[in-house]
């Protein structure tokens, strides 16, 4: 509208000028915008009626006041006072237009938002004749702007939440804003994005025909497009898998549109699918080239629905015969009860397992089988996976492997037994000759020749009685039948006993032997006879693979809780190669290099067992040939000291023996060699000595002799000693007979079952003549209590 307003002359006609202000106010009153006038000096002239309802003025109020109190105008944000554009005009003489943010106050103080603008009014001259100030109300506008504006900052708000990327675009497709999900996937920049093309994001990236083409569709009206897949390489980001949402962003008719463009990266989630795949295909090709059976189970109803080759021809059935079926109908389980029974187990536990399972085929054939079932989810769908073993091989292998250890556990019994006989039966010719010398030695006429002979014999004697004893040793311990007599003690005392025994061996190779004991008492709770002879054998085992002249150290000390004994040598050493055999029975170095020491390599084995009954251990050290060997026990101690205690305990002292009369003696055994030789020494002593060579003959004598002591052997012929010995304790005529045991078995049951057959004493085999000279004058001598065992 043109406010370039021009007043007639002033002497046109009173009338003429009249009508046309009429005709100027009608005009101004008719049009739909808010109108004021001003004279020249500003004061108000005309209002037309939207101006008097905006300002609350009515023409005759207003007529001649000065604009600024009708027009009352502040900036809305500030508030502060606006200059009155009218009063512009009149100044400059030129058309003002007001910014926005101005504020119309009313009479009655409501405030309407304005848009305006000022115009000078002409007369014909062109002076300037007054103001017309044209404006309307903006309010409505600026409330649907502002809630235009919220609404566009909420929805910022919103997608800048978002955790995936998200764009707004126009309807060209250029980047309006996007959000922070957005620039931290993509790794770009606020700058690299707003106000651009989608398609010329990134390094061309986004410029896909297909995606293109795709949200032309919401821009175009057409229905929102979803999960529309795109994969492209990010330089930033490398692969990316990702599906694409597009949807119209509604809007006041005639503004323009937006797309919302929502980026879901999937590309774990593809990966994850794509290994499922690849794991699926992995399965199926191993559940049909599986060497073992698989039958998928519905978990729910227990039946078949699928079955690997491997099963299918196990069973001998089609897979369309074993679908829908229960492993009851196929063979496996003996009937419905079972079956039923297994797998409520399996669907209470999730798991079941038969290690050996009974298999019926389709033509009859019992098929071992191992059985293993678990319940799993397959995708939607709960099933049990079956899985069966044909075992029947293995079966028979453990069969065989069970054959071959009872031959094995046979044949190492009848070793047991072997080395039992052997060492009894060794001792049986020992007895005899041990006799035969001590008559030798009784008869004292010998000459020098016959002594050196005499001594040979004893020595060779005394080392075969040795090995004759480990043997026994050995088939006791590898037998179970050893039986410890602990007590307490002290180790020093057991240490000096032993160095006791094997000092001849010691000093008859000219070894030089270095004792360390602590002067304290180290107690243990053990058997001292069975730890001697540990220490016996590590010193004799030193003594022998030591070169004459050389060294042995042996030592006891506490360390912590436990015992140390240590016995090193200067010797031969061990070779590397036997130390993982060392303690092995029979184990020996090269017979090259010590063959001539002898033995027969239990000594070590029987240390071993021996400290192992003690729960203690024992170890060998060798730095290898020629430097010599070290032997360690570790045994507990017994942490409970007893009180007052002396450093070396006093040995009883052995009464003198009182000779006793001659008394009658019966001489029972069936080696004729030993029982005569026997025999001949107890009538040098000036028994009355009966010999015989049975059990029968045995009780003969025995109610003709009359006998005081019978030295009875245990293995007779007809009747063994212990039948013997219950008979004679039947006999009322030698109701006071001593009986004494004359065996090879000297283990506990052995003496136990002497003792409940009626024998007094029991000796064990070989035996020397001053052991049984002692035992039958003891025996001899009245109201005595013996125990020779």
């Amino acid at each position: 509208m043109n406010l370039d307003l021009k007043i007639p002359e002033t002497d046109e006609t009173s009338r003429e000028a009249n009508e046309r202000r009429e005709w100027l106010r009608d005009v101004l009153s008719s049009i739909g915008d808010a109108v004021i006038t001003t004279d020249v000096d500003g004061r108000v002239t005309f209002l037309n009626p939207v101006a008097q309802a905006l300002t609350g003025w009515s023409q005759v109020e207003a007529a001649g006041i000065d604009l600024a109190g009708v027009f009352r105008i502040v900036n809305e944000e500030s508030r502060e006072t606006v200059e009155s554009p009218a009063r512009r005009v009149l100044l400059d003489g030129a058309r003002v237009t007001l910014t926005d943010h101005t504020l119309l106050i009313a009479k009655d103080g409501v405030e309407h938002a304005i848009d305006e603008s000022a115009a000078p009014i002409r007369n014909v001259h062109g002076t300037t004749a007054g103001v017309v100030l044209v404006f309307r109300d903006a309010s409505q506008r600026r409330r649907e702007e502002r809630m235009a504006h919220d609404a566009l900052e909420y929805a910022d708000n919103i997608i800048a939440s978002l955790r995936e990327p998200f764009l707004v675009l126009d309807s060209e497709l250029k980047v309006r804003t996007a959000n922070t999900a957005f620039y931290q996937t993509f790794l770009v920049s606020r700058g690299e994005t707003e106000g651009r093309f989608l398609y010329d994001l990134g390094d061309g990236q986004w410029n896909v025909p297909r995606l293109l083409s795709m949200l032309e569709e919401p821009v175009s009206g057409e229905k929102p497009v979803k999960n529309f897949r795109v994969e492209q390489v990010f330089p930033a980001i490398g692969h990316r898998c990702m599906l694409l949402n597009s949807h119209r962003f509604p809007t006041r008719p005639g503004h323009p549109e937006f797309i919302l463009l929502a980026i879901r990266d999937v590309t774990e989630r593809k990966r994850t699918a794509d290994a499922l795949k690849d794991s699926e295909l992995r399965y199926r090709r191993l559940f049909h080239a599986a060497r073992d059976g698989i039958l998928i189970l519905d978990a729910d109803t227990g039946e078949i629905i699928d079955a690997n080759p491997f099963i299918i021809g196990l069973l001998g059935y089609e897979l369309v015969e074993l679908v829908g079926k229960q492993l009851w109908e196929i063979g496996l389980f003996r009937d419905k009860k079972e079956n039923q029974a297994a797998y409520r187990v399996l669907r209470e536990t999730g798991f079941i397992r038969y290690q050996h399972l009974p298999l019926r085929t389709k033509n009859g054939d019992e098929v071992a089988v191992e059985f293993v079932s678990n319940l799993y989810t397959a995708g939607q769908r709960r099933v049990a996976q079956c899985n069966i073993r044909n075992i029947t091989e293995r079966c028979r292998l453990e069969r065989q492997a069970k054959a071959q250890a009872e031959s094995l556990a046979d044949l190492h019994r009848r070793k047991d037994e072997f080395l039992a006989i052997l060492s009894h039966e060794l001792r049986n010719p020992l007895v005899p000759i041990l006799s035969a010398l001590d008559m030798l030695r009784l008869q004292g006429n010998e000459d020098v020749i016959q002594k050196q002979a005499r001594g040979i014999i004893e020595r060779q004697v005394a080392q075969l009685t040795c090995l004759v004893n480990d043997l026994l040793e050995v088939a006791r311990i590898t037998t179970g039948r050893v039986r410890l007599e602990r007590e307490r003690l002290d180790m020093r005392t057991v240490v000096e006993h032993a160095v006791e025994t094997a000092r001849s061996l010691i000093d008859r190779r000219r070894h030089v032997l270095t004792i360390t004991l602590p002067p304290v008492p180290i107690w243990l709770h053990g058997d001292p006879g069975r730890l001697e002879q540990v220490v016996v054998n590590l010193l004799n085992n030193a003594a022998k693979y030591t070169d004459e002249g050389g060294r042995i150290d042996i030592g006891a000390h506490p360390e912590g809780a436990e015992m140390v004994l240590s016995v090193r040598d200067t010797g031969i050493g061990i070779d590397l190669a036997l130390f993982p055999n060392i303690f092995d029975l029979f184990a020996q170095a090269d017979r090259s290099l010590d063959r001539a020491q002898g033995g027969l390599g239990i000594g070590l084995c029987l240390v071993q067992r021996l400290v192992e009954l003690h729960e203690g251990m024992v170890t060998a050290h060798s730095d290898g040939l020629g430097l010599g060997s070290e032997f360690t026990v570790r045994l507990p101690l017994l942490l409970a000291q007893p009180a007052h205690t002396s450093a070396t305990p006093t040995p009883a002292t052995k009464p003198r023996e009182r000779l006793a009369p001659a008394g009658r003696v019966l001489v029972v055994d069936d080696n004729v060699d030993t029982a005569d030789i026997m025999s001949n020494l107890l009538r040098l002593m000036g028994h009355d000595v009966r010999t015989v060579y049975t059990g029968p003959d045995a009780l003969d004598a025995a109610r003709e002799h009359l006998p005081d002591v019978v030295l009875l052997d245990i293995g007779l012929p007809g009747l063994n000693g212990y039948e013997v010995a219950r008979h004679l304790r039947q006999l009322s005529k030698i109701e006071g007979v001593r009986l004494v045991a004359l065996t090879g078995h000297g283990d506990d049951s052995d003496v136990r079952l002497a003792h409940e057959a009626g024998f007094d004493t029991h000796l064990l085999k070989p035996v020397d003549f001053p052991q049984v000279r002692d035992l039958v004058t003891n025996l001899l001598k009245p109201s005595r209590a013996v125990d020779g065992g």
